[in-house]
């Protein structure tokens, strides 16, 4: 699966760990809330759940692709909480492919960062699998604001893709039986 991180280089040439590329303008149904505490981050993933679970939301997803949007959207929602600050928004657009996660804080001066040579028993490791978990990712920042967001899959158009690879090659009709 490809990545779109916007290969965005820092002042030094490196790779930057977590690209700067503007929040995707994505077709869809939007559901948006407020996020004051660690414990509203529960509240708002069961209503989440509720409205993935709907039959014209689950009927073009897999239940593997409505988790990773679960586990997504925990894992920025208490970075926003824990690392940003202040007045901390959830957007979730469910389009006709997948999702588009955007959590946005008043903390435009901090960056995501994954955790680099970090033992995983240490925790840190939630970019790392929203960077597994998305087909794109970054942050932007905005005037007093910064936006980390995720692009997820709906699973349905990998399934086909990996059937593809999977099925035989049809017979040649010059094939001959002895």
């Amino acid at each position: 699966m490809a990545r779109d991180t916007g290969d965005e280089r820092s002042p030094d040439g490196a790779h930057d760990p977590w690209p700067c590329a503007p929040v995707p303008s994505v077709p869809g149904d939007v559901w948006h809330w407020q996020l004051e505490t660690m414990h509203v981050v529960s509240r708002v993933r069961s209503d989440l759940r509720a409205r993935i679970a709907h039959p014209s939301v689950s009927a073009a997803s897999t239940e593997d692709a409505r988790d990773g949007l679960l586990l997504v959207f925990e894992e920025l929602a208490s970075n926003a909480l824990r690392h940003g600050g202040g007045d901390v928004r959830a957007l979730v657009v469910a389009g006709s492919g997948g999702w588009l996660l955007d959590l946005s804080d008043e903390a435009p001066d901090r960056p995501p960062v994954p955790a680099v040579d970090r033992d995983p028993s240490l925790g840190g490791m939630g970019l790392h699998l929203v960077a597994q978990l998305s087909t794109a990712y970054g942050w932007e920042e905005r005037p007093g604001r910064k936006h980390v967001w995720a692009r997820l899959p709906s699973g349905r158009e990998e399934t086909g893709e990996r059937r593809k690879g999977q099925l035989p090659e049809p017979r040649s009709p010059e094939v001959r039986r002895d």
